[in-house]
Formats: C-alpha cells, structure tokens, sequence
C-alpha cells in the first residue's frame, strides 16, 4: 500500500508515473476507477482549489466522496480508533490538517492509502500539479534553476523536497529570519532572479509584510530573470504584496491555465496510490 504524505517518501521514478498516468487520464483512460469506492475527505471550509479539484477528479472517477470538516480530526478520540473504524468502509483517505504528524498517524494505521492534501509544513499535490505543468512547457524542468521567493512555509518546504527528489537547483530569496534550512538563500532580491528560470512565490501573512516590503516580484524584476523565465505564484497570491499587478499581467505569469493540472494530477496520485494496493 502506498501513501503519498511528503516528496521525500517517494522517488523520482515515482513522480514521473504519476505524470504518465496524468497523461492518460488527459487521453480519456481511467473512466470509472472509483466504481463503487468511497473517498474519505478532510477539509476546512476555507479549501477551494484543492477540494474541488479533489472532489471533482472523484466523481470523474466514478467515486464517492464523504466530506468532514479538518477540524474533525481534533477531536478526543484517538486516530488509531478512527482508523480502525474508517478501515472498515473507506478505500482512500484524503487529508488537510495543520499538522503533518497527524497526517503521518493516520497512514500509520490506516489499511488504505492517505494524501496529504496541505499542512503547515508540506503541499505535495500542489508542487507535483506545477512540476508537471512545467514538464509541458520547458524543455526540461529538472535542468531549470528554481527561485522561491517568500518565508520559510509549507510552499517553499514542498520546493525544497521537490529539489531535494528531482535533483533540480532550487534558493530561496527572503528577509533575514525566515531561511528555510540547506538552501541557497539570497537576501537581495536583484541579485537572487538573475539567471533564475523559475520563479516561484507564496502569500505572506499579515505580520510578515513588513519585513519583505524590499521583496516584492516585479515586472522589472522578472526582467532581470533567464530568457523564457517563468513566474509561478502559489494562489492564493495578493497583488501589491508578494507580487506586483504588472508582474501578474505580464508574460512572465504562466496564467491561470497552469493550474488546471491540477485536477488530472491529484486523479493520478489517487490512481497511483490505489493501484499499489490493489
């Protein structure tokens, strides 16, 4: 049985199965998968882009979803006894909770596969939808050199484990304070996207603004990148915080297009996942 918790579990070989089965279920192949199969489903209520790709790569799939909210899971009851009980009906569970030790339990003990679907500390479907989105559009991603401009977080953390995997060069530009460890890492946002092919950015949060007032993405920024740079924003992205309003309208924004595999993907990590356990 395989789970997909963090990056790092899986191999690069891994990886590009998951983009081959993406491939197929884009080419019509997989109709009816989930034939009869429940899908256990955590969510806040504040997930949109990742719960309704979810939930609409399930029904695509001929599955049910069973949606509760994340905070479900804080309940008293211990996980080894929700999953005890899950294991009885549930053939996939698919979770988005704060806490990646959580997430970790639950695949401990459960008899069906776990995704993680978010934490504070890793989003893997969320990389493995833009890595393969750039598979489409460049030559070859694993020769590109990745910047992630932000703080330390659960984007920049899945970046760092995609490197790590993939074998691909990745830094990270941000203010004093907020390093991801064993990065490369830039405070002089000018010198950091100089030859840059990727340039990657998450939201900040409201006390961290301040700090990265200096470390904004710009069009005159992204101009200073390779030739073809890309700019990836992780939505949700704030104009006139992370990133500029002229950034977002240029050429360098791969669009919002880009996103839209991110519904074949996460079908084909469910796929991946189940096929092993069948």
């Amino acid at each position: 049985m395989r789970s997909l918790i963090r990056l790092t579990d899986i191999k690069a070989c891994d990886i590009y199965e998951i983009f081959r089965i993406a491939d197929e279920i884009n080419a019509g192949k997989y109709g009816g998968f989930l034939a009869r199969k429940s899908a256990v489903l955590f969510f806040p209520a504040s997930s949109i882009r990742t719960r309704v790709t979810f939930e609409k790569g399930i029904y695509l799939l001929d599955g049910q979803s069973i949606l509760f909210p994340g905070d479900a899971l804080d309940k008293r009851e211990d996980i080894q006894d929700v999953c005890g009980y899950l294991n009885n009906w549930a053939d996939i569970v698919i979770a988005r909770h704060k806490d990646i030790r959580l997430l970790e339990a639950l695949a401990a003990y459960s008899r069906v596969p776990v995704i993680n679907a978010m934490t504070d500390s890793s989003h893997p479907c969320e990389i493995l939808s833009d890595l393969y989105a750039l598979s489409k559009i460049r030559e070859d991603f694993t020769k590109d050199n990745y910047l992630f401009c932000g703080k330390s977080g659960n984007i920049g953390l899945a970046w760092k484990e995609a490197a790590r995997v993939m074998g691909f060069e990745l830094s990270q530009c941000c203010a004093a304070g907020y390093e991801m460890a064993d990065v490369a890492v830039y405070h002089d946002i000018w010198e950091a996207v100089r030859g840059k092919d990727i340039i990657c950015t998450d939201s900040l949060p409201a006390e961290a603004l301040r700090d990265f007032r200096e470390y904004q993405v710009t069009r005159e920024i992204m101009e200073l990148a390779a030739p073809g740079a890309v700019l990836n924003p992780c939505p949700p992205f704030y104009r006139g915080e992370e990133v500029s309003a002229d950034a977002i309208a240029s050429e360098y924004f791969v669009g919002y297009e880009f996103k839209k595999n991110l519904l074949a993907v996460q079908q084909a990590v469910i796929i991946w996942c189940m096929e092993s356990s069948e």
